[in-house]
């Protein structure tokens, strides 16, 4: 649970900070990237078929880029970094997905006391049982949206994470939620 915890914050690190690079999306950037924004979106299967799901077009996997040496955690993001998802396969777990999801909103809130937390709800994957926790994170005069999608898969806890820029909020919630309704687990 702890190495857990301690990849989220690592996850939120990367938002924080990509909220508070000041870049705005290049198009440009994207195209010499080879990830233009006319490509279609690619299918992303993870933990030997257990978990897949749409990955947006013109965001790539970076995990190597981060320099962990976590073969559990999965980095995919556009050129400017803005936009990214963060997937880890955490440790297994007898905790409640709501009990777990509040520590998480707790943590955030501690280490942002700006935190609009917009959603924190149970739902569903396909059949599967989930935990959403939708928040906005404020730094520097920019916002990043955040969703973290809590799930088991044999006893394991699964955290899936999308940040978008909250420059439109309603439409980062969407393009999240795009991404979300295509979740499956197995």
């Amino acid at each position: 649970m702890r190495n857990l915890l301690k990849y989220a914050g690592i996850g939120l690190l990367v938002v924080g900070l990509t909220a508070c690079d000041g870049k705005k999306d290049d198009k440009a950037a994207a195209d010499n990237h080879g990830a233009s924004s006319d490509q279609s979106s690619q299918n992303v299967t993870l933990m030997n078929g257990k978990l897949s799901f749409s990955l947006p077009a013109g965001m790539s996997d970076q995990s190597g880029k981060l320099g962990t040496q976590a073969n559990n955690m999965h980095v995919y993001a556009d050129a400017s970094g803005q936009k990214a998802i963060i997937v880890i396969e955490g440790d297994s777990t007898t905790e409640g997905l709501d009990v777990l999801s509040k520590r998480l909103e707790q943590q955030q809130r501690d280490r942002d006391p700006q935190l609009q937390v917009v959603t924190n709800k149970s739902i569903e994957l396909k059949g599967q049982p989930a935990q959403q926790l939708d928040t906005v994170i404020s730094a520097r005069n920019q916002s990043s949206w955040s969703s973290v999608i809590l799930a088991k898969t044999d006893d394991k806890l699964l955290t899936l994470q999308i940040s978008l820029p909250a420059d439109n909020q309603q439409q980062s919630q969407t393009e999240a939620e795009n991404i979300i309704n295509t979740i499956v687990l197995k």
